[in-house]
């Protein structure tokens, strides 16, 4: 795991001062271009998938679907998007959550999820964990299991991991790189 942990962190750009000053962005975007790496981490996760029982992938906007569609056709499983409020049409399930100043609400089609299903979401970066959490809440109320949770990257400073341990209810949260 250690090759794998070199070559994303070597595909992981900082950006100072993006969005705001002080804030060190981590720019995925140089490891989504390499083949290598792109399809190292597609591996990674999809054997995360396969080890949890999940049944379906869901990724989370926006990020979450560049990597989990790709995990779910490697695993061979069905992606389910997670949108912000009012970009799906049809029937949706709402989930509303706090940011740090306001709020903030998710979206899945309701009929995209059953009981039968056992899912992984999946993420860039898990940071405070807010939407994660709500995504867990979401899943849950359209009657499916959550199987685990799996990101590229955590940031550990911003404690989502203790957040969203309770919420996980014994379902793994497994982080291929921890900063």
């Amino acid at each position: 795991m250690t090759d794998i942990k070199e070559l994303l962190l070597s595909r992981i750009r900082d950006v100072a001062d993006y969005p705001e000053p002080g804030v060190m962005f981590k720019d995925i975007t140089p490891l989504l271009a390499d083949p290598a790496a792109f399809t190292a981490l597609t591996d990674a996760l999809a054997e995360i998938a396969e080890r949890t029982g999940a049944t379906k992938v869901v990724g989370l906007e926006a990020r979450g679907f560049i990597l989990g569609a790709p995990v779910a056709v490697r695993a061979g499983l069905g992606f389910i998007p997670v949108r912000k409020a009012g970009k799906l049409p049809g029937a949706t399930l709402a989930q509303a959550y706090d940011l740090e100043y306001g709020s903030a609400e998710i979206e899945v089609h309701a009929e995209d999820l059953s009981a039968e299903d056992r899912v992984l979401i999946v993420d860039d970066v898990l940071a405070t964990g807010g939407t994660a959490e709500a995504a867990i809440q979401l899943i849950r109320r359209a009657g499916a299991q959550v199987s685990g949770l799996a990101v590229l990257m955590e940031l550990g400073f911003l404690a989502g991991r203790p957040r969203l341990e309770p919420a996980l209810e014994g379902a793994p949260l497994e982080a291929l790189l921890v900063v």
